[in-house]
């Protein structure tokens, strides 16, 4: 992966964040991370809106880990968002949240994620998840050319 890519991470808890962060940096993810604090904040990101309309740094990410439960506009909101947009459907969308109900999984899988990760409750346990999960979307997974 070339330097210029960078993930995503869609979390309303800062707490959550800077464990997710420390947990990349523990894995030696060197890659940028931009933090969106909510779902809108994500979705004027992504369309380059309202904050980021002057934004030349905004660039669509190359994986993006989503929280499900926020205020305002959720991540099922975002994912659908996403997911029905010919322009940024084919990134990859972790999602990174506490709920492990069968019908947020079912519904974020026919919405079109690429995974879902319980958040562990621990932070060992982050890291681990963390871990695998760039082992395999950064050093297995093939993700798609932003050029094209």
């Amino acid at each position: 992966m070339n330097s210029m890519s960078h993930l995503l991470l869609v979390e309303d808890n800062q707490d959550d964040y800077e464990a997710v962060v420390r947990s990349l940096k523990k894995n030696h993810f060197m890659n940028p991370v931009k933090w969106c604090k909510n779902g809108q904040d994500a979705l004027d990101y992504i369309y380059k809106n309202n904050a980021y309309n002057d934004n030349t740094d905004a660039s669509l990410p190359d994986l993006i880990l989503l929280d499900l439960n926020m205020p305002g506009i959720d991540g099922r909101h975002v994912l659908q968002q996403l997911k029905s947009d010919k322009n940024t459907r084919s990134i990859p969308v972790v999602v990174l949240t506490t709920s492990n109900d069968a019908k947020d999984i079912e519904k974020c899988y026919d919405l079109g994620a690429s995974t879902y990760i319980q958040k562990p409750v621990d932070f060992e346990g982050l890291t681990q998840a963390i871990r695998t999960m760039k082992d395999y979307w950064f050093g297995v997974a093939i993700l798609p050319r932003k050029d094209l």
